[in-house]
């Protein structure tokens, strides 16, 4: 009666960035002696992990801190452009309020750089939010609960006066 014996060996490291690289092999091989399972395996184990070790060893490819942001390497896949790190929708709202209410490109990114020590591009969805709602008070279209007015213009009160 043959018996199958079945050996898998794998090994996963960790590489900079939170990458990490794995390989594995696998192999079958009929014995027709149930006393030959312990010295088959024995020597299975460590043919594959000799292979395996020695594989391993090239890296290839180890991807950099920002890789996989946004869908990859940074770049917007339609135009080229680089990325930005916080949602689309978070990205259409700012460049709405920019062109809609004639703000200074640079002044917000400035403003960007001041808050959070980095361009607006570059800002998680957290962050993000912090800049819009900002914006959302130059812009005069913030409330302090946070709702929109529906376009009407909200102008903050000076000091000591009433809205």
């Amino acid at each position: 009666m043959a018996v199958k014996l079945i050996a898998n060996y794998a090994k996963r490291l960790g590489l900079p960035g939170f990458s990490s690289h794995h390989f594995s092999i696998s192999t079958e091989i009929e014995l027709t002696d149930l006393g030959q399972v312990q010295g088959e395996a024995t020597r299975l184990y460590s043919l594959l992990q000799d292979a395996v070790d020695r594989e391993i060893q090239h890296v290839g490819f180890v991807p950099g801190d920002t890789y996989g942001m946004n869908g990859g390497n940074g770049a917007d896949h339609r135009n080229g452009e680089p990325r930005w790190a916080c949602s689309d929708k978070q990205k259409e709202l700012v460049l709405k309020l920019v062109d809609e209410n004639g703000l200074d490109r640079k002044a917000v990114e400035q403003t960007a750089q001041d808050r959070f020590g980095t361009g607006v591009k570059l800002l998680n969805k957290l962050q993000m939010s912090g800049l819009i709602g900002e914006l959302l008070e130059v812009c005069g279209n913030g409330k302090p609960n946070g709702t929109r007015n529906n376009g009407r213009a909200h102008k903050p009160a000076a000091k000591g006066g009433t809205r």
